[in-house]
């Protein structure tokens, strides 16, 4: 009898739990409904998928050098015994290790420039399928390829298994970081949410380039090669899950009603979009070329130790956090200033790449370091928000293509640094590059006084707003007219334009609100007669 009591309290407690379950995925349900909720969950998703992409970019700078050189150093000792076992080739010995290093020199730049190498070449396509199918199902596409490439890093035994895995990043990077940074873009409208959502976004590549280095490097001294790739592939695997909880990309939606997005070819020539996408090369220049050569600097300059090479870049996460904030926050109160914005980092950028080869000792590397990485915040996360603006302004609101064009230029900075970077430092100097990185940024600082006036350019009541009025026509659409159902009743409170100081003028001088009154008034003079 008590047995029967108790089984039946614990079934009966159990469909408590199980009913509370339901209620709790019911509310998820429910919540993921709301637009602004279900925008804020992607933005986290993008963020997780931007944050691995780095991280594993970054994570195997400790770990390849090394595991490479034992590789070399195991098949070496195999060839010397199978070759010479009396021991008669001791005297060849030097220039076969010197052979050795210089080959191996070359295996790892080369496996560090193939991901940004392929990024570059598929970049141009994927922002053309991108427009064509959506960011959801390209998202999806890129995290699986991460998934597969940071599975078979963790696994891989020999060169050629690296190199493809490697490849393959720059494969899923392409998809991945386009539609990731395309979707904030067509999720926060407003230029003032886009440019706080794109810095949250920065912060989180910042984090992952800085902190994998040391993250790699300890897991790989304590636990071996495989341990910081199984559990970046874990973080991807529940970012995937997740985007499947939430986005659902293969759910009944039509995207047949979708917008055409203008073909990237145009958008290249456009000289607005140019302009930013030189500056956004040219200020990640320096990272991507003293990345692989600083080292060797620190340790043939100042002695350094393996620590303190491992934590070089770690401190300058803070002051690029830093201006990530402050940049949103200048944007928000003068949005007619990005171009100052953007144009003030490269200064900064190439007044501290000028003072590295002057530092003597570690703790005063930091300082330049970190205002490699500040610049490089304020040219960031004041021109990738103005990408966006460009296309809404100048071409139509689809954003997969323009922001292949952001990752083509990051891609061509880090394809040439591995390469290119240390045969400067071979043949002309480390100081020399740094002086020559430095001038590049500070001549190309004014080109952005092109888009000074670019914030005027933005017209009030196009002829999209006009469409959108009457119905939603795709799948982004809808999201949109309500967002912008529920800001235009806050602008009408506020009484003024989410623009800030820009005018809201069109771009051939057309007044639109001057317009629209004058509509109104003939309507209502023709019901009243």
């Amino acid at each position: 009898m008590n047995a029967d009591v108790g089984s039946s309290g614990l079934a009966r407690s159990a469909a408590v739990k199980l009913s509370e379950m339901g209620a709790r995925t019911k509310q998820l349900g429910t919540a993921m409904q709301d637009p602004h909720q279900q925008r804020r969950v992607i933005l986290v998703i993008v963020c997780v998928a931007l944050l691995l992409d780095n991280m594993l970019y970054m994570v195997i700078v400790p770990i390849i050098p090394d595991y490479l050189a034992d590789l070399e150093n195991e098949q070496s000792e195999h060839v010397h015994v199978v070759l010479h076992p009396n021991g008669s080739a001791y005297s060849n010995g030097t220039s076969a290790g010197r052979d050795t290093s210089n080959n191996l020199d070359v295996q790892i730049g080369v496996l560090f420039a193939s991901k940004a190498i392929l990024q570059l070449l598929v970049n141009p396509l994927s922002g053309t399928f991108i427009d064509r199918v959506g960011y959801d199902i390209p998202l999806l596409i890129g995290l699986t390829v991460m998934f597969l490439s940071t599975c078979i890093f963790a696994f891989a035994e020999n060169y050629a298994t690296l190199f493809i895995a490697r490849s393959l990043q720059g494969l899923g990077s392409a998809f991945a970081d386009t539609s990731g940074l395309a979707m904030i873009a067509d999720k926060y409208t407003e230029e003032g949410e886009r440019s706080r959502a794109l810095g949250i976004a920065l912060a989180f590549i910042s984090f992952g380039s800085l902190v994998a280095p040391p993250f790699g490097g300890v897991l790989y001294e304590f636990a071996g090669k495989r341990v910081p790739f199984l559990v970046l592939a874990f973080v991807c695997l529940a970012d995937g899950f997740l985007f499947l909880t939430v986005i659902r990309p293969f759910s009944n939606r039509t995207r047949e009603n979708m917008p055409v997005g203008t073909p990237i070819y145009r958008l290249m020539i456009d000289p607005y979009i140019a302009v930013v996408a030189g500056a956004l090369t040219v200020c990640n220049i320096p990272l991507a070329f003293l990345e692989p050569t600083i080292a060797n600097w620190m340790e043939s300059t100042m002695h350094s130790t393996q620590w303190q090479m491992g934590l070089t870049w770690l401190p300058a996460f803070f002051p690029h956090v830093f201006g990530v904030y402050i940049t949103v926050k200048l944007a928000a109160r003068h949005p007619n200033l990005q171009w100052f914005y953007g144009a003030l980092g490269l200064v900064i950028i190439g007044a501290s790449s000028c003072t590295v080869p002057a530092c003597k000792t570690f703790g005063e590397l930091i300082a330049p370091l970190c205002g490699i990485c500040f610049g490089i915040a304020l040219v960031d996360t004041a021109l990738l928000p103005t990408l966006a603006f460009l296309v809404d302004v100048r071409h139509v609101s689809v954003y997969g293509s323009v922001y292949a064009i952001a990752d083509i230029s990051y891609s061509v900075a880090y394809a040439m640094g591995p390469v290119v970077a240390g045969q400067v430092v071979h043949n002309l100097g480390f100081v020399q590059l740094n002086l020559g990185m430095g001038l590049v940024n500070v001549l190309y600082a004014p080109a952005l006084l092109l888009l000074r006036n670019v914030c005027q350019m933005k017209p009030s009541y196009s002829e999209r707003d006009t469409l959108l009025e009457e119905a939603p026509q795709g799948l982004y659409d809808t999201i949109r007219m309500e967002e912008r159902r529920t800001k235009k009743k806050k602008k009408k409170e506020k009484g003024y334009s989410s623009a800030g100081n820009c005018l809201p003028v069109d771009e051939n001088g057309f007044d639109a609100f001057k317009a629209q009154r004058s509509q109104s008034e003939e309507s209502s003079g023709t019901e009243f007669t």
